[in-house]
């Protein structure tokens, strides 16, 4: 087929950062060398074993055929009833709940169904840059809004979000706790950021997919639960970070009827929907002890003081311990006074001088810019390696190596 028959939509697209740093990661090793990554935000624990038993016992049950479209009865109401246990929201099982391919395809499905071509969507600023691309294959336009550091955590300004509002926003679009910088917003900062969403007519997006991964005591708020939301929000969520199910690929929205209708008509354009069996196992997931999910929060509490002891008393670099999460953002900005580089090109440094993956912070939009994304997702002796690694390297380039070795 002729080049030129490629629709143009498609050149607005674009892979994300990891996938992007994967494919140099594989050219690297193909030459010979070894690394140790610290990228990507996949849990290393297994899938508890209560779930794969039940996904076991759901195909020997032959629950192989096509699932409802909607999801399983079974699974919408073990969402509705985990919202209701856990937030105090109520959600209609059979009218306000759809089963996903994962969070991935929520916030498309969730996009697609509001946005008309040149609508915005404002997305604080630096944030999980997947979602540039279905914004854009729906038409839309992406908006960052940047973000601020208040003693050390990341927040969004409402002044900042009010001032990119135009007559053409449709759309905001929160990350809670949020991608990468870890901020688990409180009630009340969430209140601020719905009384701008109610007060300009918005649809608020929320994807609350590291809902379970926060820490030192603190407990997730969704997003759905401020004053005025309820009415114009659509909550995105899956069991990959919650469950370590990040391959089953099985999430859910929850929303109001006629944002979940229109999300359903959109989905069976491409999708039947997760299987029968693993939304049974999700179900079960729902339904049981938390038990296992509480083991893994502690135990990435760990890893994410490891990695924020590892690297502090670096001179000019700043580890930024966040609220939740599976990354550490580190702050070189101090150094750029004197050090003329960007975060990329610290990234290929570790890279290419230390055998060390992680992302530059860049990806993830401006105010990300002069900051490092450090995955503790991975634990153990990969950690531990990692992180030495990442040490030498850092400390490397405070010492100035980092600009001699691109001279």
């Amino acid at each position: 087929m002729a080049i030129d028959r490629i629709a143009s939509r498609i050149s607005a697209l674009q892979s994300t950062a990891v996938n992007r740093v994967l494919q140099e990661v594989r050219t690297y090793q193909a030459s010979g060398q070894t690394v140790v990554s610290l990228m990507r935000g996949q849990p290393d624990s297994p899938t508890p074993l209560h779930i794969v038993a039940a996904a076991e016992q759901s195909l020997r049950a032959g629950r192989t055929g096509y699932a409802d479209n909607q999801g399983e009865p079974r699974l919408r109401q073990a969402v509705a009833e985990k919202l209701r246990r856990e937030q105090g929201l109520s959600y209609d099982p059979a009218s306000e709940i759809l089963i996903t391919d994962g969070a991935t395809c929520g916030i498309a499905l969730a996009l697609g169904a509001v946005l008309e071509p040149g609508d915005e969507v404002l997305l604080p600023d630096p944030i999980y840059e997947a979602y540039a691309s279905p914004i854009a294959l729906f038409g839309g336009r992406a908006v960052p809004a940047p973000a601020a550091i208040c003693s050390g955590r990341f927040t969004i300004d409402a002044s900042a979000l009010e001032a990119d509002v135009t007559e053409r926003t449709r759309v905001l679009l929160l990350n809670h706790p949020w991608n990468p910088v870890g901020t688990a917003f409180t009630a009340a900062e969430l209140q601020t950021i719905v009384d701008l969403v109610v007060r300009h007519d918005l649809v608020l997006i929320s994807d609350e997919i590291y809902e379970s991964l926060i820490y030192d005591g603190r407990k997730h708020v969704s997003a759905a639960t401020a004053a005025g939301a309820r009415a114009r929000t659509i909550l995105v969520n899956s069991l990959s970070k919650t469950y370590a199910m990040t391959g089953w690929r099985v999430g859910y929205c929850a929303a109001p009827p006629e944002f979940t209708r229109a999300m359903l008509v959109l989905l069976q354009q491409f999708s039947r929907g997760p299987a029968t069996f693993v939304q049974d196992a999700a179900a079960c997931a729902l339904e049981s002890s938390e038990d296992c999910v509480r083991q893994m929060a502690s135990e990435y509490q760990g890893r994410r003081d490891l990695v924020i002891d590892r690297l502090q008393e670096i001179p000019g670099i700043r580890p930024l311990t966040p609220d939740g999460g599976l990354f550490v953002m580190v702050d070189l900005r101090e150094l750029r006074s004197s050090c003329d580089f960007t975060s990329d090109d610290v990234r290929r440094y570790l890279l290419d001088k230390h055998g060390v993956v992680i992302i530059h912070g860049a990806a993830y939009g401006p105010s990300g810019e002069g900051m490092l994304r450090v995955s503790f997702a991975a634990g153990g002796p990969t950690l531990e390696q990692g992180l030495a690694l990442l040490r030498a390297g850092l400390c490397q380039v405070a010492s100035g190596k980092c600009q001699e070795s691109r001279a």
